[in-house]
């Protein structure tokens, strides 16, 4: 083809290197199918810094701006890459198409059928087995290609038909089934010899094949909505048709039995002899603390997370990963990699959920049940970019059984009455540091107090208890949260199971609520974080409700971290109030009355949160408990990090299997079980008598 000449130039590429976009000069090989970089255009007669194989690849420009494009191979390797204009993104993205499909073809071309090379992985001893067969230089393109099939040659792909679609349903069914079976065969490989289920191809097989099948489903649902518009006319304009989640029954792919077995840590490293020696749990006292605010001061720690970027640094330990892990499996008994956690627990994470107490509070300075109700779905909106860190793709330590942690804030009560209003305070940092110093000076009367405890009151499964007061309001939330994680493939999917209660004692309301699910996306490239689902709010009492969806980035158009909601009177089914925006970002709040606020959350004032030093701090609460992975994780010190995190994990292991040894039943500090949750055992709805709380509601 005309269009098949070789081109070079600068681009810039995304890289964990310098944690950002670099120049580096890039090589189109048409003759060999090859995507290579160097530094500059004076190493180009080096070896090239990278290379990707385009045969089976998919280029993609970017919907983030005009100028970015991604390489994807079939590898499962990918390039960010960013050109100077449109125009050359354009130039590029369509040479290396052609590139790519004129390769992809002549593999297809020179591949016998996929009967003829079918192989049984079980049987690595025989003379096809694909171990001897393999050469070292043999690369990963064709190694994938051994399950495509193909048409023989001359026939054309027919035009699709209604009722093929029947027969399509059939194929991706017999392909499902026949994904199992390789995965199953890849698991039962030994872990040494020619071929082995370690083998780093196999693993991104593995890891891809589930990945690919969901691709398949969500294509497949794309063919029924134009066959459906095709009936009824074409599809409104401004549709998006989403990606789904699996439709792959998990359950049913694979089971996480019992019999899985992770390798155990035999080594305890002596730089973690302090956190192996902390007594057994049961053995300290279980009597709750009461805390007093006055001990705890204003946090002064400011740990910033810097987001993964690309983790071709990392690549060897995602394999090594991916290894243990079964499709659709739950990953609680998985120990994750340290390089992607926070800085902090996850206790601690829900805390920073309530890093604007001045909306909090405000929401029982509703005059009516319609105006409370809008405010607490405005602070429930508010609360995910500084409890998530925005999309940071970093996941907080798994909290140890026992663990607690306690924090406090302070807000001046002309902060909050200022608050009342229809508009949210935007005050910039330097105004909200001026804030917190003035506090300090300010005698009880001048302002509110919000405390919270939090406690890890189940391993497996893992639940979390949290619970939040403002005596002075009396207004208090309770809620209890267990965190399943799912393997996707190319994903990882966490659905936050509970339930939390609001309760405003002076109105008499409570109100439930849920929580969205989290995704972590593109865990072999560059991770990213997304929230998705419906949640719901309801008060019986006034009934009102308010219905929120979280939307995942959709197929094709559609933003990222989109999320839309509305809030009616049940009775009447009127809809009171409407929000669409980005959850981190800016969010949209239209009412009744016509009147619209825009929240801008990046510039949304967070007051820090009080905790107590250190040195004050119980051996199981959660700063101090993971002090020294936290140091080594600041100084960049992953492996050091790694050995205090094993050490807190085994001793647990340890604690767990003499519990069960003994039969000792473990007990809980601050929470009860009360049916299927779990309630903080001296809420402010039983302290505080309710002549004193229950105030006639004229509204």
């Amino acid at each position: 083809s005309d269009h098949m000449e070789n081109i070079y130039g600068y681009l810039m590429k995304y890289t964990n290197l310098v944690t950002g976009w670099q120049y580096r000069f890039f090589v189109l090989n048409n003759d060999a199918g090859l995507l290579e970089y160097f530094v500059n255009e004076q190493s180009r007669h080096l070896k090239p810094r990278g290379t990707l194989q385009l045969a089976g690849a998919v280029i993609s420009p970017s919907d983030e701006d005009s100028h970015t494009f991604t390489v994807n191979a079939a590898s499962g390797e990918q390039y960010k890459l960013r050109a100077t204009d449109a125009k050359e993104r354009q130039h590029w993205v369509s040479r290396l198409q052609i590139c790519t499909q004129h390769h992809t073809e002549a593999i297809g071309k020179n591949n016998p059928p996929l009967k003829s090379r079918s192989f049984s992985l079980a049987s690595q001893g025989s003379a096809n087995s694909p171990g001897v067969q393999r050469r070292p230089s043999q690369n990963a393109v064709s190694f994938f290609n051994v399950g495509h099939h193909r048409l023989p040659a001359g026939k054309r792909v027919p035009i699709m038909q209604p009722d093929h679609l029947v027969d399509v349903r059939e194929m991706m069914s017999q392909a499902e089934g026949q994904q199992r079976d390789l995965i199953r065969s890849i698991e039962c490989l030994p872990v040494s010899g020619h071929l082995t289920s370690l083998d780093q191809d196999l693993l991104m097989l593995k890891a891809t094949s589930m990945a690919t099948m969901n691709c398949l489903n969500d294509c497949f649902h794309i063919l029924q909505l134009q066959h459906a518009s095709q009936q009824k006319g074409s599809l409104p304009a401004g549709t998006t048709i989403s990606w789904l989640e699996p439709k792959i029954s998990l359950a049913n792919h694979f089971k996480n039995g019992a019999a899985q077995n992770f390798p155990a840590e035999i080594n305890k490293p002596a730089s973690v002899r302090e956190e192996q020696s902390i007594a057994e749990p049961c053995q300290l006292t279980r009597e709750p603390e009461e805390i007093n605010p006055d001990e705890e001061l204003e946090d002064i720690c400011d740990d910033k997370e810097d987001d993964l970027g690309a983790v071709e640094e990392q690549r060897s330990v995602i394999l090594h990963l991916l290894s243990q892990l079964k499709l659709g499996m739950d990953l609680t008994r998985v120990v994750l990699p340290t390089f992607i956690l926070e800085k902090r627990s996850l206790l601690e994470m829900y805390a920073d959920f309530m890093s604007h107490p001045d909306l909090f509070i405000a929401i029982t300075d509703g005059t009516t049940p319609e105006e409370r109700m809008i405010r607490f779905v405005e602070y429930y909106l508010t609360s995910f970019h500084e409890g998530r860190k925005g999309a940071i793709a970093k996941k907080p330590y798994n909290p140890i059984i026992g663990e607690t942690f306690h924090c406090s804030w302070r807000m001046p009560k002309s902060e909050v009455a200022a608050d009342t209003g229809s508009n949210f305070s935007a005050h910039s940092p330097s105004e909200q540091v001026t804030l917190s110093k003035d506090l300090e000076g300010q005698t009880e009367l001048d302002y509110y107090t919000v405390k919270f405890v939090a406690e890890q009151v189940s391993h497996h499964p893992p639940v979390s208890g949290f619970y939040a007061e403002c005596v002075e309001r009396k207004m208090c939330v309770n809620a209890h949260v267990w965190t399943k994680s799912k393997f996707l493939g190319m994903s990882i999917g966490v659905t936050m199971v509970g339930e939390g209660l609001l309760s405003l004692l002076e109105h008499g309301e409570e109100y439930t609520f849920s929580l969205p699910c989290a995704y972590a996306r593109s865990i072999l490239t560059v991770p990213w974080v997304e929230l998705g689902g419906k949640v719901n709010i309801n008060c019986a009492k006034t009934g009102y409700s308010a219905s929120i969806n979280f939307h995942t980035k959709p197929f094709y158009g559609g933003k990222l971290h989109r999320v839309t909601g509305e809030v009616k009177q049940n009775t009447t089914n009127t809809v009171v109030c409407r929000v669409q925006g980005e959850w981190n970002s800016v969010l949209e709040f239209t009412y009744s009355n016509g009147e619209t606020k825009y929240v801008d959350l990046t510039k949304l004032s967070v007051t820090r949160k009080r905790v107590r030093p250190l040195e004050r701090q119980g051996p199981f609460e959660s700063r101090r408990l993971w002090q020294h992975v936290t140091e080594s994780l600041r100084d960049g010190d992953i492996d050091k990090a790694t050995e205090h995190k094993r050490a807190l994990e085994e001793r647990q292991r340890n604690e767990e299997r003499l519990r069960a040894e003994t039969e000792t039943p473990w007990c809980t500090k601050y929470f009860l079980k009360e049916g299927d949750g779990w309630v903080y055992h001296k809420p402010l709805w039983k302290t505080v008598p309710a002549a004193q709380t229950q105030q006639t509601d004229t509204n």
